[in-house]
């Protein structure tokens, strides 16, 4: 049976991309439907069309956001030749992004999203997304006691919570105008605090 209406006029990636880029600089409450058409080349019925509603579009981004930092980022932890070198990989990876790099916004569109900055669902998109992250950091731990990098006594989620605590402090202060070189710094100290065996 043939679609009826006329086809996409946009491509929608882009669109979703450019989203992510006014929503993650600006805050959810501070982006108008005015400012996301204009970012993202369309008008609003074709963004109703394509994404129902402002606050789905918000949800979409975030997701979209939460992959690209999985890449960038939380990847490193399982994919270096330690669990504590792709942990310091990470740490300055994230440092990198919540710099802002490359005409991107600075800081981290996850942590920066709070219960009074999104109404709706879009609050436990954040949430689940800081969620997601923290169970990466939990599983290359585990990884790092099982392969003896780490005592066995080590408290894996007092460790998880405090590395994703310190990527999320460097966002806030990225936001702030932190330069790279002293985000850089953090996490380098943060590595300190890794249970030596």
């Amino acid at each position: 049976m043939p679609v009826l209406g006329r086809p996409r006029a946009f491509d929608r990636d882009a669109a979703l991309q450019a989203a992510v880029e006014v929503f993650w600089r600006q805050g959810f409450l501070a982006t108008s439907m005015n400012d996301l058409c204009a970012a993202m080349g369309i008008r609003s019925p074709s963004l109703y069309a394509a994404f129902g509603s402002k606050e789905a579009l918000y949800a979409e981004a975030i997701g979209r956001y939460s992959a690209a930092a999985d890449e960038l980022i939380w990847n490193h932890v399982g994919g270096s030749a330690t669990v504590r070198a792709g942990m310091q990989t990470a740490l300055l990876a994230a440092a990198g992004v919540v710099a802002g790099r490359e005409g991107m916004p600075s800081g981290c569109m996850v942590t920066l999203a709070t219960g009074e900055e999104c109404p709706g669902g879009s609050p436990d998109t954040a949430r689940h997304a800081r969620e997601g992250s923290l169970a990466k950091l939990r599983a290359g731990l585990e990884r790092a006691v099982a392969a003896g990098e780490l005592p066995q006594s080590t408290n894996i989620d007092r460790l998880a919570r405090f590395y994703l605590g310190v990527v999320q402090g460097m966002a806030i202060q990225g936001r702030d105008g932190a330069d790279l070189a002293d985000l850089q710094d953090m996490a380098r100290t943060a590595m300190a605090a890794w249970p030596e065996k």
